[in-house]
Protein backbone atom coordinates (compact mmCIF):
# COMPACT_ATOMS: atom_id res chain seq x y z
CA UNK A 1 0.00 0.00 0.00
CA UNK A 2 2.79 2.39 0.98
CA UNK A 3 4.61 1.57 -2.25
CA UNK A 4 1.50 2.31 -4.27
CA UNK A 5 1.06 5.69 -2.53
CA UNK A 6 4.71 6.49 -3.14
CA UNK A 7 4.43 5.65 -6.84
CA UNK A 8 1.24 7.67 -7.20
CA UNK A 9 2.81 10.61 -5.41
CA UNK A 10 5.92 10.41 -7.56
CA UNK A 11 3.81 10.19 -10.70
CA UNK A 12 1.76 13.16 -9.61
CA UNK A 13 4.89 15.17 -8.91
CA UNK A 14 6.33 14.26 -12.30
CA UNK A 15 3.15 15.30 -14.07
CA UNK A 16 3.08 18.59 -12.16
CA UNK A 17 6.71 19.22 -13.01
CA UNK A 18 6.03 18.43 -16.67
CA UNK A 19 3.10 20.84 -16.71
CA UNK A 20 5.26 23.52 -15.13
CA UNK A 21 8.03 22.99 -17.66
CA UNK A 22 5.52 23.04 -20.52
CA UNK A 23 4.03 26.24 -19.14
CA UNK A 24 7.50 27.77 -18.97
CA UNK A 25 8.39 26.70 -22.49
CA UNK A 26 9.97 29.38 -24.65
CA UNK A 27 7.95 30.30 -27.72
CA UNK A 28 9.63 31.95 -30.70
CA UNK A 29 7.34 33.96 -32.93
CA UNK A 30 8.22 34.26 -36.62
CA UNK A 31 7.69 37.92 -37.55
CA UNK A 32 7.75 38.79 -41.27
CA UNK A 33 7.66 42.06 -43.17
CA UNK A 34 8.80 43.55 -46.49
CA UNK A 35 11.08 46.38 -45.32
CA UNK A 36 14.87 46.05 -45.07
CA UNK A 37 16.18 45.34 -41.59
CA UNK A 38 17.57 48.87 -41.22
CA UNK A 39 14.17 50.46 -41.79
CA UNK A 40 12.43 52.45 -39.08
CA UNK A 41 9.66 49.85 -38.97
CA UNK A 42 12.00 47.18 -37.63
CA UNK A 43 14.38 49.37 -35.64
CA UNK A 44 11.88 51.67 -33.92
CA UNK A 45 8.77 49.48 -33.72
CA UNK A 46 9.32 45.74 -34.06
CA UNK A 47 12.55 45.40 -32.08
CA UNK A 48 11.27 47.44 -29.09
CA UNK A 49 7.96 45.56 -29.22
CA UNK A 50 9.72 42.20 -29.22
CA UNK A 51 11.96 43.27 -26.34
CA UNK A 52 8.90 44.37 -24.39
CA UNK A 53 6.98 41.11 -24.79
CA UNK A 54 10.13 39.17 -23.93
CA UNK A 55 10.57 41.16 -20.72
CA UNK A 56 6.90 40.92 -19.72
CA UNK A 57 6.87 37.16 -20.37
CA UNK A 58 10.12 36.50 -18.47
CA UNK A 59 11.70 35.61 -21.84
CA UNK A 60 9.09 32.96 -22.65
CA UNK A 61 8.00 34.92 -25.72
CA UNK A 62 10.68 35.78 -28.24
CA UNK A 63 10.78 36.99 -31.83
CA UNK A 64 12.66 35.87 -34.88
CA UNK A 65 12.28 38.72 -37.37
CA UNK A 66 12.38 38.04 -41.10
CA UNK A 67 12.76 41.35 -43.01
CA UNK A 68 12.70 41.81 -46.78
CA UNK A 69 10.39 38.84 -47.39
CA UNK A 70 12.97 36.34 -46.14
CA UNK A 71 10.27 33.72 -45.61
CA UNK A 72 9.56 33.86 -49.33
CA UNK A 73 6.67 35.18 -51.36
CA UNK A 74 5.80 38.75 -52.23
CA UNK A 75 4.51 41.63 -50.06
CA UNK A 76 0.88 41.09 -51.18
CA UNK A 77 1.14 37.51 -49.87
CA UNK A 78 2.07 38.49 -46.31
CA UNK A 79 -1.48 38.60 -44.98
CA UNK A 80 -2.10 35.09 -46.34
CA UNK A 81 1.13 33.95 -44.71
CA UNK A 82 -0.29 35.08 -41.37
CA UNK A 83 -3.58 33.35 -42.11
CA UNK A 84 -1.87 30.09 -43.07
CA UNK A 85 0.78 30.13 -40.35
CA UNK A 86 3.80 30.50 -42.64
CA UNK A 87 4.56 33.43 -40.33
CA UNK A 88 3.21 33.95 -36.82
CA UNK A 89 3.06 37.74 -37.17
CA UNK A 90 3.19 39.91 -40.29
CA UNK A 91 3.24 43.62 -40.96
CA UNK A 92 1.75 44.66 -44.27
CA UNK A 93 -0.78 46.84 -46.10
CA UNK A 94 -4.32 45.47 -46.46
CA UNK A 95 -4.44 47.50 -49.67
CA UNK A 96 -1.84 45.23 -51.26
CA UNK A 97 -4.69 42.74 -51.70
CA UNK A 98 -7.25 45.00 -53.32
CA UNK A 99 -10.86 44.24 -52.45
CA UNK A 100 -10.10 41.82 -49.61
CA UNK A 101 -10.36 44.36 -46.78
CA UNK A 102 -12.72 47.06 -48.07
CA UNK A 103 -13.76 48.37 -44.65
CA UNK A 104 -10.45 50.12 -43.90
CA UNK A 105 -10.28 51.81 -47.30
CA UNK A 106 -12.21 54.75 -45.85
CA UNK A 107 -8.96 55.95 -44.28
CA UNK A 108 -7.16 55.82 -47.64
CA UNK A 109 -9.48 58.29 -49.33
CA UNK A 110 -7.86 61.64 -50.18
CA UNK A 111 -7.69 64.42 -47.58
CA UNK A 112 -8.64 62.42 -44.50
CA UNK A 113 -5.63 62.35 -42.16
CA UNK A 114 -3.76 65.14 -40.38
CA UNK A 115 -1.32 63.06 -38.33
CA UNK A 116 -0.39 59.41 -38.26
CA UNK A 117 -0.68 59.16 -34.47
CA UNK A 118 -4.22 60.46 -34.11
CA UNK A 119 -5.47 58.80 -37.30
CA UNK A 120 -4.04 55.44 -36.21
CA UNK A 121 -5.89 55.64 -32.91
CA UNK A 122 -9.06 56.53 -34.80
CA UNK A 123 -8.46 53.62 -37.20
CA UNK A 124 -8.25 51.03 -34.41
CA UNK A 125 -11.51 52.29 -32.91
CA UNK A 126 -13.16 52.29 -36.34
CA UNK A 127 -12.14 48.68 -37.05
CA UNK A 128 -13.68 47.59 -33.76
CA UNK A 129 -17.04 48.62 -35.24
CA UNK A 130 -16.70 48.09 -38.99
CA UNK A 131 -13.70 45.87 -39.69
CA UNK A 132 -13.92 42.75 -37.55
CA UNK A 133 -15.54 40.70 -40.29
CA UNK A 134 -12.84 41.60 -42.82
CA UNK A 135 -10.05 40.58 -40.43
CA UNK A 136 -11.78 37.58 -38.83
CA UNK A 137 -9.17 35.10 -40.09
CA UNK A 138 -6.26 36.75 -38.24
CA UNK A 139 -5.75 38.38 -34.86
CA UNK A 140 -4.96 42.06 -35.46
CA UNK A 141 -2.39 43.54 -33.10
CA UNK A 142 -2.32 47.05 -34.57
CA UNK A 143 -3.81 49.15 -37.32
CA UNK A 144 -2.00 52.33 -38.25
CA UNK A 145 -1.34 54.80 -41.05
CA UNK A 146 1.89 56.41 -42.16
CA UNK A 147 2.87 60.06 -41.91
CA UNK A 148 1.38 62.51 -44.40
CA UNK A 149 1.76 61.37 -48.01
CA UNK A 150 3.08 63.64 -50.76
CA UNK A 151 3.97 63.55 -54.46
CA UNK A 152 7.55 62.95 -55.57
CA UNK A 153 9.07 62.59 -59.01
CA UNK A 154 11.08 64.04 -61.85
CA UNK A 155 8.49 66.54 -63.03
CA UNK A 156 7.40 69.69 -61.23
CA UNK A 157 3.80 69.52 -59.96
CA UNK A 158 2.18 72.91 -59.40
CA UNK A 159 -1.38 72.32 -60.60
CA UNK A 160 -3.56 69.31 -61.20
CA UNK A 161 -2.91 69.65 -64.94
CA UNK A 162 0.73 68.79 -64.32
CA UNK A 163 -0.28 65.19 -63.54
CA UNK A 164 -1.52 64.62 -67.09
CA UNK A 165 0.16 61.60 -68.64
CA UNK A 166 2.65 60.98 -65.83
CA UNK A 167 3.24 57.36 -64.86
CA UNK A 168 2.84 57.47 -61.08
CA UNK A 169 3.17 54.68 -58.54
CA UNK A 170 0.73 54.35 -55.68
CA UNK A 171 0.45 51.69 -52.97
CA UNK A 172 -3.28 51.01 -52.85
CA UNK A 173 -6.41 50.85 -54.96
CA UNK A 174 -7.75 54.21 -53.81
CA UNK A 175 -4.49 56.10 -54.20
CA UNK A 176 -4.33 54.73 -57.74
CA UNK A 177 -7.87 55.99 -58.34
CA UNK A 178 -6.90 59.36 -56.89
CA UNK A 179 -3.97 59.71 -59.27
CA UNK A 180 -6.15 58.69 -62.21
CA UNK A 181 -8.69 61.35 -61.21
CA UNK A 182 -5.87 63.91 -61.23
CA UNK A 183 -4.92 62.87 -64.79
CA UNK A 184 -1.95 60.60 -64.15
CA UNK A 185 -1.47 57.04 -65.37
CA UNK A 186 -1.36 55.05 -62.12
CA UNK A 187 1.04 52.14 -61.76
CA UNK A 188 0.41 49.71 -58.91
CA UNK A 189 3.49 48.11 -57.35
CA UNK A 190 4.75 47.16 -53.89
CA UNK A 191 7.26 49.47 -52.25
CA UNK A 192 10.39 47.37 -52.86
CA UNK A 193 9.94 47.78 -56.63
CA UNK A 194 9.83 51.59 -56.61
CA UNK A 195 13.59 52.25 -56.48
CA UNK A 196 14.39 50.15 -59.53
CA UNK A 197 11.35 51.50 -61.38
CA UNK A 198 12.53 55.08 -60.80
CA UNK A 199 16.13 54.29 -61.79
CA UNK A 200 14.99 52.67 -65.05
CA UNK A 201 12.37 55.31 -65.88
CA UNK A 202 9.50 52.83 -65.65
CA UNK A 203 7.64 55.45 -63.61
CA UNK A 204 7.87 59.26 -63.54
CA UNK A 205 7.11 59.54 -59.86
CA UNK A 206 5.29 58.17 -56.86
CA UNK A 207 3.31 59.09 -53.78
CA UNK A 208 4.95 58.29 -50.45
CA UNK A 209 5.39 59.69 -46.95
CA UNK A 210 8.77 61.16 -46.04
CA UNK A 211 9.77 58.38 -43.66
CA UNK A 212 10.32 55.69 -46.25
CA UNK A 213 12.16 57.72 -48.88
CA UNK A 214 15.69 57.55 -47.38
CA UNK A 215 15.19 53.87 -46.56
CA UNK A 216 14.75 53.21 -50.27
CA UNK A 217 17.36 55.87 -51.26
CA UNK A 218 14.70 57.54 -53.37
CA UNK A 219 15.92 61.06 -52.59
CA UNK A 220 18.88 60.19 -54.86
CA UNK A 221 16.56 59.34 -57.77
CA UNK A 222 14.03 62.14 -57.35
CA UNK A 223 14.31 65.82 -58.24
CA UNK A 224 10.95 67.32 -57.23
CA UNK A 225 8.87 66.99 -54.07
CA UNK A 226 5.34 68.37 -53.96
CA UNK A 227 3.86 68.95 -50.52
CA UNK A 228 0.42 70.27 -49.66
CA UNK A 229 -0.66 73.20 -47.50
CA UNK A 230 0.01 72.04 -43.91
CA UNK A 231 -3.25 73.63 -42.77
CA UNK A 232 -5.13 71.17 -44.97
CA UNK A 233 -5.59 67.41 -44.37
CA UNK A 234 -2.90 65.28 -45.98
CA UNK A 235 -3.19 64.40 -49.66
CA UNK A 236 -3.39 60.73 -48.68
CA UNK A 237 -2.25 58.07 -46.27
CA UNK A 238 -2.17 54.28 -46.37
CA UNK A 239 -3.43 51.70 -43.88
CA UNK A 240 -1.13 49.06 -42.36
CA UNK A 241 -1.91 46.09 -40.17
CA UNK A 242 0.20 44.00 -37.83
CA UNK A 243 -1.61 40.68 -37.71
CA UNK A 244 -1.02 37.42 -35.86
CA UNK A 245 -1.91 33.89 -36.88
CA UNK A 246 -5.04 32.98 -34.92
CA UNK A 247 -4.04 29.39 -34.22
CA UNK A 248 -0.68 30.53 -32.84
CA UNK A 249 -2.37 33.02 -30.53
CA UNK A 250 -4.97 30.46 -29.43
CA UNK A 251 -2.19 27.98 -28.62
CA UNK A 252 -0.59 30.30 -26.08
CA UNK A 253 -1.23 29.80 -22.37
CA UNK A 254 -3.48 32.41 -20.79
CA UNK A 255 -0.68 34.46 -19.25
CA UNK A 256 1.15 34.77 -22.57
CA UNK A 257 -2.05 35.71 -24.37
CA UNK A 258 -2.34 38.50 -21.82
CA UNK A 259 1.17 39.69 -22.67
CA UNK A 260 0.22 39.88 -26.35
CA UNK A 261 -3.09 41.58 -25.57
CA UNK A 262 -1.38 44.14 -23.32
CA UNK A 263 0.89 45.09 -26.20
CA UNK A 264 -1.78 45.34 -28.88
CA UNK A 265 -4.65 47.68 -29.63
CA UNK A 266 -5.29 51.41 -29.76
CA UNK A 267 -2.24 52.52 -27.78
CA UNK A 268 0.15 50.36 -29.81
CA UNK A 269 -1.45 51.61 -33.03
CA UNK A 270 -1.09 55.25 -31.96
CA UNK A 271 2.49 54.64 -30.84
CA UNK A 272 3.41 53.37 -34.31
CA UNK A 273 1.76 56.41 -35.87
CA UNK A 274 3.75 58.68 -33.54
CA UNK A 275 7.00 57.02 -34.61
CA UNK A 276 6.08 57.77 -38.23
CA UNK A 277 5.17 61.40 -37.49
CA UNK A 278 8.42 61.98 -35.62
CA UNK A 279 10.48 60.45 -38.41
CA UNK A 280 9.30 62.81 -41.15
CA UNK A 281 11.50 65.92 -40.55
CA UNK A 282 14.81 64.05 -40.55
CA UNK A 283 13.80 62.02 -43.60
CA UNK A 284 12.77 65.18 -45.45
CA UNK A 285 16.08 66.81 -44.57
CA UNK A 286 17.93 64.16 -46.54
CA UNK A 287 16.12 65.30 -49.68
CA UNK A 288 16.97 68.91 -48.79
CA UNK A 289 20.62 67.99 -48.35
CA UNK A 290 20.59 66.27 -51.73
CA UNK A 291 19.61 69.57 -53.35
CA UNK A 292 16.15 68.54 -54.47
CA UNK A 293 13.41 71.04 -55.36
CA UNK A 294 10.38 71.54 -53.09
CA UNK A 295 6.98 73.00 -53.85
CA UNK A 296 3.93 73.50 -51.64
CA UNK A 297 0.45 73.42 -53.19
CA UNK A 298 -1.63 76.22 -51.62
CA UNK A 299 -5.17 75.75 -50.36
CA UNK A 300 -6.53 77.74 -53.33
CA UNK A 301 -5.16 75.18 -55.80
CA UNK A 302 -5.99 72.25 -53.53
CA UNK A 303 -9.69 73.17 -53.72
CA UNK A 304 -9.94 71.53 -57.15
CA UNK A 305 -7.97 68.51 -55.92
CA UNK A 306 -10.36 68.14 -52.99
CA UNK A 307 -13.35 68.20 -55.34
CA UNK A 308 -11.93 65.14 -57.08
CA UNK A 309 -11.36 63.58 -53.67
CA UNK A 310 -15.00 64.19 -52.74
CA UNK A 311 -16.13 62.50 -55.96
CA UNK A 312 -13.94 59.52 -55.17
CA UNK A 313 -15.40 59.31 -51.66
CA UNK A 314 -18.94 59.35 -53.05
CA UNK A 315 -18.05 56.56 -55.49
CA UNK A 316 -16.52 54.56 -52.66
CA UNK A 317 -19.69 54.88 -50.58
CA UNK A 318 -21.79 53.55 -53.45
CA UNK A 319 -19.35 50.73 -54.05
CA UNK A 320 -19.46 49.73 -50.37
CA UNK A 321 -23.24 49.86 -50.35
CA UNK A 322 -23.23 47.49 -53.31
CA UNK A 323 -21.08 45.04 -51.33
CA UNK A 324 -23.43 45.08 -48.38
CA UNK A 325 -21.45 47.50 -46.21
CA UNK A 326 -22.98 50.69 -44.74
CA UNK A 327 -20.83 52.94 -46.90
CA UNK A 328 -21.95 56.39 -45.76
CA UNK A 329 -21.96 55.40 -42.10
CA UNK A 330 -18.42 54.07 -42.48
CA UNK A 331 -17.15 57.24 -44.12
CA UNK A 332 -18.92 59.44 -41.57
CA UNK A 333 -17.50 57.35 -38.73
CA UNK A 334 -13.96 57.57 -40.09
CA UNK A 335 -14.19 61.36 -40.34
CA UNK A 336 -15.76 61.68 -36.88
CA UNK A 337 -13.13 59.48 -35.22
CA UNK A 338 -10.26 61.32 -36.92
CA UNK A 339 -11.72 64.58 -35.63
CA UNK A 340 -12.27 63.08 -32.16
CA UNK A 341 -8.65 61.96 -31.82
CA UNK A 342 -6.88 64.83 -33.57
CA UNK A 343 -4.06 66.42 -31.61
Amino acid sequence: MKTRHFVNAALGAALALGATLAGAQEITLKVAHFWPSAALSQQKVLLPWCEKIAKESANRLKCQIYPSMQLGGTPPQLIQQATDGVADIVWTLPGYTAGRFPSVEAFELPFMSRSAESTSRALWEYVETYGKKDFARVKPLAFHVHDNGYVHGNRQISTMADFNGLKMRAPTRLTNKMLAAFGAAPVAMPLPAVTESMSKGVIDGYVLPWEVIPTMKLQELTKYHTETDPAEPALYTAVFVIAMNKAKYDSLPADLKKVIDNNAGADFSAQIGRVWDESAPAARQQAVDHGNVFNTIPASELASWRKEGDKLAAEWVEEMNGKGYPGQAMLDSAKRLIEKHKR
